[in-house]
């Protein structure tokens, strides 16, 4: 008999709002035998069914649910529609050229992600039953995206957790990962095979658009930069000068490349830590009329969110102090664990240890591509300030 899990008393509620995890600890019982990867029927305390997801003993989520009637099953039809429909969601949104096309549980493909960049596509595998199925994904993105090539970046750190070992490579034979596209109405270039996550940070898409109007004079620094989305921006805003800092001279080697594609020559690169490089301005008296921060997630667990909130709080007053009065902070947190209450009270924490009076102009949150299902708090990691100092 297939796995059948029955979840204790009260546990049941997340998952008929539309969450898809169920979490070892919320069950009382498994039945019926099988392997890890396998499809299991979940049901609540008194055996009302509730769904079917992919199972792996291995994980602390026993269950990840995508098939909600009882009659339906995992055969290629699913994985097509399932892609089809995210797809459609996204032109209906009126994109064309680079943008998440699945986005896990939120497209009812959980431990997927597809991104597309033009004519080729970047893959994310994350779950051990998703893995095991990844030929009918890749069947349903030919069918559905029709892309020149797909490359596979299921190398997260997350995966160990499902007991999978990472993956990286072209799909179905080689070809040349580095493309161009148009973002905002700007030509990036990004490499699919080497790119942070799946190539780019598509989720800021929106996000870059949005600075612009505080870019339109002055100096810019742009802190934590990669492959220079914000730079780019600024430039086309009118910014007389912009300074990109990184860590990776690949990241800035992308600036300088996506900074010709654009024509622009007023972006000079810095290479260090940012850390270290604000002290160094901050001492000299520098100051900047936009200061942007978009900063790697700091913690990757609930118990990291400590130490994570002490780093946001030293950029941040930084940031701060190295704006020019009257000019604008523009601030960011990928970590999911860093919450927007989090986030916000270490902004006003900072913002009273910088002797400055700030001013919030602009709250978002990750592009409309990357949806947030209201009952999975998960799908909401970004969180994006526009902030005035005084």
């Amino acid at each position: 008999m297939a796995y059948q899990v029955f979840l204790k008393k009260k546990e049941d509620g997340r998952i008929r709002a539309g969450h898809a995890w169920v979490y070892a600890n919320e069950v009382q019982e498994i039945r019926g035998d099988g392997k890890n990867g396998d499809l299991a029927e979940v049901f609540d305390c008194h055996g009302a069914f509730l769904g079917k997801g992919y199972i792996n003993h291995l994980s602390k989520i026993l269950v990840r649910l995508f098939i909600r009637d009882r009659a339906g099953t995992d055969d290629q039809a699913l994985f097509t529609e399932r892609v089809r429909a995210a797809h459609d969601a996204r032109t209906s949104l009126g994109l064309t050229e680079a943008y998440r096309v699945v986005f896990d549980q939120a497209d009812d493909l959980p431990g997927v992600v597809i991104d597309r960049y033009g004519d080729l596509v970047s893959l994310q595998i994350h779950s051990l039953g998703m893995d095991r199925n990844r030929d009918k994904i890749v069947t349903a993105i030919r069918e559905v995206l029709a892309p020149r090539g797909i490359y596979e970046r299921s190398d997260a750190p997350v995966r160990a957790r499902e007991g999978l070992p990472p993956v990286s490579g072209p799909v179905g034979g080689a070809f040349d990962p580095v493309t161009s596209f148009r973002e905002n109405g700007l030509l990036f270039r990004t490499d699919l095979a080497n790119g942070q996550k799946t190539g780019y940070f598509l989720d800021q898409r929106e996000n870059r658009l949005a600075v612009r109007r505080y870019c339109t004079g002055g100096s810019v620094l742009d802190c934590f930069c990669n492959a220079g989305g914000f730079s780019m921006n600024a430039a086309f805003a009118g910014a007389e000068r912009i300074l990109a800092l990184d860590a990776s001279e690949s990241a800035l080697e992308d600036v300088k490349a996506n900074a010709a594609l654009n024509g622009f020559t007023n972006i000079e690169t810095v290479r260090g830590d940012a850390f270290t490089l604000l002290r160094g301005f901050h001492r000299e008296g520098r100051q900047f009329h936009t200061v942007i921060l978009d900063p790697p997630a700091f913690c990757k667990s609930i118990d990291q969110v400590r130490d994570a909130l002490r780093g946001y709080r030293d950029v941040n007053l930084l940031g701060m102090k190295l704006t020019q009065p009257g000019g604008y902070l523009v601030t960011a947190s990928c970590s999911r664990f860093v919450t927007q209450t989090l986030f916000r009270k270490m902004l006003r924490e900072a913002a009273a240890a910088s002797g400055r009076r700030v001013r919030l102009l602009e709250t978002k949150a990750q592009a409309s591509d990357h949806p947030v299902l209201l009952a999975a708090d998960e799908n909401e990691y970004l969180k994006f300030y526009v902030l005035q100092i005084m």
